[in-house]
């Protein structure tokens, strides 16, 4: 180790361990604490991990991995995501991509890794893909005395946009804020949200690669400060019957080889311009399947419905929070594409990669969208509001499974996997007795 490596500045600096973190394919960080003076040595060896994590559902039941034996995979720390951990100093947390234990390639399942071969994708084609993830979760404390064991840190109606102790008493939401902004995350605005208990912190836009990781760290920072508080920080879609969901909406655009966005152009018919036209085209074409990537849970779709600015069809619009696509107006380097379908639960990685790989698709076939939607688009005619979204996990994943260029493009060994766990997921729910069946049917029949 020379005295200028990136690991002797961090053992200078206090560092006492590494946390080596990668994502699951839930969007779970997933990982292993390495002492400082053992670290080099496996940043370049590779840490291993039992590669059946990756389809490990949320029930601990390891869906797919015994039929090879429970096999490892190898885990490459990337050393330019080091950093030190502000509320726990002497740890740092780095970033790594799973891979074949012989150094091969990626592991199939590695959404980190998928992400970057989307992304050398598009340098091939001279752009580099650049996004702005907004997350949206809820705030509990844990009260053995409400329903589920959690009930909600501010329980008050219209706390949407305001800060400050009645929203936010113990100031958790503002130390979320500064961890954020501490940790490198970009981090520039937090407040409460519509719902009850609901918080966002807004981060700024940059390459897909380090937004999605940004995205990541975002929601571990967030999950394991409310932890430290005894709390529960929750990025699950819809949680509470009276109450909206959480969304994770994802603002895209293109850089060009000069610098420039390349969507700012806004000669074409609706103002879309040729490059983001196509890519939008794209993203509408593999929208079903992508839905279950974006909405890739049992509960996620009780929050697309209708008046919930969550989006029902297939569709765009101009400055449109009713629509699967807005086209906010706003132009030159601010010129970009928002999808609002995202399921705060979505994986960051594995959403990021179906997306761009989707506007990719348009852009290469030369894809033309079809005409925005204007105004609600909930109560639009079907000429109008474009194709169903699917409206349950079981629908999403069989367009999922149907879209055969998406699932190509994704890679067999992820896309199966994923299937199969989300799969078993669905029939666990299918056998499980609900609080609403009891109250629905037990006084009655």
């Amino acid at each position: 180790m020379t005295d200028s490596s990136p690991i002797a500045a961090l053992q200078e600096g206090g560092v006492r361990a590494v946390r080596v973190l990668y994502t699951d394919l839930h969007g779970i960080a997933r990982g292993k604490d390495i002492p400082i003076g053992k670290f080099e040595h496996l940043a370049e060896e590779g840490i291993a991990f039992c590669s059946a994590v990756m389809a490990t559902d949320l029930r601990h039941t390891p869906v797919v991995g015994g039929e090879e034996g429970y096999v490892d995979f190898s885990v490459r720390p990337d050393l330019g995501t080091l950093r030190v951990l502000p509320w726990q100093p002497d740890v740092a947390w780095c970033l790594g991509d799973a891979r074949l234990l012989d150094g091969s390639g990626p592991a199939a399942t590695c959404p980190r890794g998928l992400l970057a071969r989307v992304v050398a994708r598009y340098a091939e084609h001279g752009f580099v893909p650049a996004v702005g993830p907004e997350l949206e979760f809820f705030l509990l404390e844990r009260d053995a005395a409400a329903p589920g064991g959690l009930r909600r840190y501010v329980d008050e109606l219209s706390r949407v946009y305001t800060v400050g102790a009645v929203s936010d008493p113990r100031g958790i939401a503002l130390e979320l804020l500064y961890a954020c902004d501490q940790l490198g995350l970009r981090a520039f605005a937090a407040n409460h949200e519509f719902m009850n208990s609901q918080y966002e912190i807004n981060v700024e836009h940059s390459d897909a690669l380090d937004a999605a990781d940004r995205a990541f760290m975002l929601k571990t920072t967030v999950k394991e400060l409310a932890a430290r508080q005894g709390m529960v920080a929750t990025f699950m879609g819809k949680p509470f019957n009276d109450q909206g969901g959480s969304g994770f909406h994802l603002h895209l655009s293109l850089v060009g080889s000069d610098g420039t966005n390349a969507f700012a152009d806004q000669n074409l018919p609706h103002g879309l311009g040729t490059v983001r036209s196509r890519f939008l085209a794209g993203v509408l074409e593999h929208a079903p399947a992508l839905m279950a990537l974006l909405a890739p849970t049992v509960n996620a779709y009780k929050r697309l419905v209708p008046d919930s600015l969550a989006p029902t069809h297939t569709n765009w619009g101009h400055d449109n929070r009713t629509a699967f696509v807005r086209v906010p107006n706003e132009s030159g380097s601010r010129s970009r594409l928002e999808v609002r379908a995202g399921d705060g639960s979505a994986c960051a990685h594995l959403l990021i990669a179906a997306l761009l790989l989707a506007g990719l698709d348009g852009i290469e076939r030369e894809l033309v969208p079809p005409d925005p939607v204007v105004g609600d688009a909930y109560r639009a005619d079907e000429t109008h509001a474009g194709t169903k979204l699917p409206s349950t996990l079981g629908a999403s994943l069989d367009a999922l499974e149907g879209d055969e260029w998406l699932c190509g493009e994704l890679g067999a060994g992820l896309v199966e996997t994923f299937l199969a766990m989300k799969r078993y997921e669905l029939e666990r729910f299918s056998r499980y007795v609900t609080d609403w069946e009891l109250d629905e049917y037990a006084r009655h029949l």
